[in-house]
């Protein structure tokens, strides 16, 4: 998991966009316009250790994920997470807000996906507004989401 998480997200450590909350209870990991996740470190991951019989929906469900992502300069959301204990007590919308502040004061969109269906209503808060839905076989839905410009 730390290898994913560092191919879908660590490039916001180094652009300083990765947002953790004191005594890191929750963390959200931003990507800057034109700064993208690593792909072929994700790839790489994915081979090595997905079981064949899901192989064929991840790659419908990355493929989805590309077909929704925006092509206009945009802040790009890969992951956001709490410690269980600290999850419901306001701090995926503290980082949120720190967020979208940042995307209004630079005048650009955001994007994230959102694979817990708990979660949306969070985003919808905070201007995000579902642009679709992706799913393959039995997967869990994936929700693609964008918060336009202001």
């Amino acid at each position: 998991m730390p290898r994913l998480v560092d191919a879908f997200g660590g490039r916001a450590f180094d652009h300083g966009t990765a947002y953790i909350t004191e005594g890191a209870r929750a963390a959200a990991l931003w990507l800057p316009p034109g700064v993208e996740p690593d792909e072929a470190a994700m790839d790489a991951i994915m081979e090595e250790s997905l079981r064949p019989d899901i192989s064929e929906d991840i790659g419908a469900i990355m493929k989805g994920m590309a077909e929704h992502h925006p092509h206009e300069p945009h802040w790009y959301l890969p992951l956001i997470a709490a410690d269980p204990k600290w999850i419901g007590q306001g701090l995926g919308s503290l980082l949120m807000k720190h967020a979208v502040r940042r995307c209004d004061e630079e005048g650009i969109a955001a994007y994230l996906e959102s694979s817990n269906p708990r979660n949306i209503s969070l985003y919808e808060r905070h201007g995000f507004r579902i642009i679709g839905r992706i799913q393959s076989g039995s997967s869990p839905v994936v929700t693609p989401m964008l918060r336009p410009a202001p």
